[in-house]
């Protein structure tokens, strides 16, 4: 995986679908100061760019020799890259919602499933991991079996690797953090002393802000 974590990460600073400014960090929906932001969508607009993707996903597939029946994509990120991934291996495909229609069946979870099917997961990007273990728990609450998720992108946060492990499903990024940083750093995106900086807020996101002197 090391070759893909690579060339991943530089395609998602190439295309700015990840930025990094360690000298003034974006603050997240959750307070969080971050020297990082991650907007996978815009790998989207990029049609060699996305292509590349997702045979990167159909190698890791074809590579751990993943046995399952349907392919499933977390709303509303996950869905364009669990589609492509679907049409790319003849598989069919579902999508989780992150709640149940209030109208008509209600449904939480969008195409046909049936109990005992083998679903695979699929995620743009993974932080804190709450939204795709929801979806995992919301596919095992209608029977299906749900082993792996695959994801473009992970920041590699404890919390998240916690959520997975005890939610006995494992998650299987292309590129993620400690990677994209080294990257970047490769690329002159940020100098020596920045991706120190960036390192840091990932052993401990909540207090990086305070401790790097942000507030």
């Amino acid at each position: 995986m090391g070759d893909i974590a690579k060339d991943v990460a530089k395609i998602l600073l190439e295309i700015k679908a990840v930025t990094l400014n360690p000298q003034k960090p974006y603050r997240y929906a959750s307070g969080i100061l971050s020297p990082i932001y991650c907007d996978n969508r815009l790998v989207m607009s990029y049609p060699d760019k996305r292509a590349k993707i997702v045979d990167y996903f159909a190698k890791v597939v074809k590579d751990r020799k993943l046995d399952f029946d349907i392919v499933a994509g977390i709303a509303s990120s996950g869905i364009p890259h669990a589609a492509w991934l679907a049409e790319k291996l003849g598989k069919p495909m579902i999508y989780i919602r992150k709640e149940a229609k209030d109208h008509g069946k209600e449904n939480l979870i969008e195409g046909k499933m049936e109990p005992g099917q083998r679903i695979l997961i699929v995620e743009d990007l993974i932080s804190t991991g709450g939204s795709s273990i929801a979806g995992v728990e919301a596919v095992r609450s209608q029977g299906g079996i749900v082993e792996h998720c695959l994801a473009i992108f992970t920041y590699e946060m404890t919390k998240a690797k916690n959520a997975f492990s005890q939610a006995k499903c494992e998650l299987i990024p292309l590129s993620d953090f400690t990677t994209l940083i080294s990257v970047a750093g490769d690329m002159k995106y940020i100098s020596h002393d920045e991706a120190a900086k960036a390192l840091e807020w990932n052993k401990d996101p909540p207090n990086w802000g305070r401790k790097m002197g942000f507030e």
